[in-house]
């Protein structure tokens, strides 16, 4: 475990890239109200975009998802369970479907499709096609900013805006 000093001491590796790139807070902005569009949960996806940054190992996107939803008032045992998804009581059977479909789409399959018809027609049981899209938009906008986190390495914990340094 990290002390308060030594996380204090964390920098990223490139500065805000608002500094180059203004736009992408109004991307950010767009992206964002097109996921809460109210034909999913936020719940769902925040736990979507858990999963995702807990699969490609983004400390950033971890960190950050778990506050968010946290902050909603998710209990922390659906959030500290999203690993373990499939064997956890705290899901609905949407929520599972969703959290098995950012799996399908951030896993090499070599065995086949990453998404079979047999995950689609279970997502599609669940969610009609404005809800699938939300869910397909969910999982793009937090694969959007995964390179930056992967790449950038922004300090996690820290709000946008203020996780970067220099």
């Amino acid at each position: 475990m990290s002390t308060t000093s030594e996380r204090e001491d964390l920098q990223s590796r490139l500065p805000d890239p608002s500094r180059f790139f203004p736009e992408l807070g109004d991307i950010a902005t767009a992206l964002t109200k097109a996921t809460y569009n109210g034909s999913i949960p936020r719940s769902t996806v925040g736990l979507v975009q858990l999963r995702a940054g807990q699969i490609v190992g983004s400390t950033y996107h971890t960190v950050r998802q778990a506050q968010l939803l946290r902050g909603a008032g998710e209990p922390d045992e659906r959030v500290a369970a999203v690993a373990s998804w499939r064997d956890a009581p705290y899901f609905t059977g949407p929520e599972r479907v969703a959290l098995e479909l950012v799996e399908a789409v951030l896993t090499a399959n070599p065995y086949g499709e990453r998404v079979p018809d047999e995950l689609y027609a279970r997502a599609a049981a669940h969610y009609d096609d404005k809800a699938l899209w939300t869910l397909i938009l969910a999982i793009s906008q937090i694969c959007f900013f995964i390179p930056v986190a992967v790449i950038a390495k922004p300090i996690p914990g820290k709000a946008p805006g203020k996780n970067y340094t220099g």
